[in-house]
């Protein structure tokens, strides 16, 4: 059977709407794991007081607050409505302005008119079916001169702690690897390929900077904890796997895990790009 785009988002909603509370209870590892990153975007997108900014596959927003935080005018858009509400709830307990509008990555011009100065995705365009499709709304959705900027994982050997469990659930599940321009971690993470694609839907000045972001948590194990609960990708993939054979699944993963596991502590490989480019 082929890839359904129309059931792959409906799978996805409903992931990110079970994990919304466990990715809003994860938010400060989040932010310390992707602080770097997300400074790397919003500096690329120009992003300041005044700025008109529309974040695409928000999740529970710390990029979209972090905007905020500069003096834009945000507007935080996710398939899931349940993870928005987390952004809102966090905006208001701060006192900061963001809209939230819920929203298919794919057709923004739906749902979200209007021009907007920058248009941000922390790790949210690699899942969407056609990325070429989304950028290409990207570019619409900016003003002429309008700033694009996502951050992407690179290639799965520069991930090792979600690469190796993947690795782990796709043997498990008996899942090929995924074909070339299908959704998925790594899918824009090769070399040249996240350049091409935004400089195919019309940007111009594109750059692409890569960043050593490891992910530090206090054991695997604690690692398997974040992974389990929050990642819905994972979760995805593990549907394929007969449920009592799930829990050695999970065995396996920290098995995985355990390799980055020091006297001080876990250190996961991660390795980000922060892609940019002006409409």
């Amino acid at each position: 059977m082929g890839f359904d785009p129309i059931q792959y988002k409906q799978t996805t909603r409903q992931q990110w709407e079970d994990a919304a509370e466990a990715w809003h209870r994860w938010g400060p590892v989040l932010e310390d794991w992707l602080g770097a990153a997300t400074t790397l975007m919003l500096d690329a997108a120009r992003i300041g007081d005044g700025v008109r900014v529309l974040d695409v596959a928000a999740g529970a927003g710390g990029q979209s607050l972090a905007a905020a935080r500069r003096g834009a005018q945000v507007v935080a858009t996710d398939i899931s409505p349940a993870i928005l509400q987390y952004a809102e709830k966090r905006a208001a307990d701060e006192g900061l302005v963001l809209k939230t509008v819920e929203c298919d990555g794919e057709q923004l011009s739906d749902r979200v008119g209007g021009r907007y100065d920058a248009v941000i995705s922390r790790l949210g365009l690699i899942y969407l079916p056609d990325q070429r499709a989304a950028v290409s709304g990207f570019r619409d959705a900016l003003d002429d001169g309008g700033r694009v900027s996502v951050v992407v994982y690179s290639t799965p050997d520069r991930n090792g702690f979600f690469a190796g469990p993947v690795s782990v659930i796709r043997a498990r599940a008996g899942l090929p690897a995924p074909a070339p321009g299908l959704p998925g971690p790594f899918s824009l993470g090769a070399p040249g390929v996240l350049e091409e694609m935004l400089t195919s839907a019309g940007f111009h000045d594109v750059t692409v900077e890569s960043l050593d972001a490891p992910l530090r948590l206090p054991s695997a194990a604690e690692c398997l904890r974040f992974e389990r609960e929050s990642f819905g990708a994972l979760h995805q993939m593990l549907a394929g796997v007969p449920d009592d054979e799930r829990e050695d699944v999970w065995d396996e993963v920290h098995q995985v895990l355990r390799q980055y596991q020091a006297d001080d502590g876990f250190v996961g490989p991660c390795e980000l790009l922060v892609g940019s480019g002006t409409r």
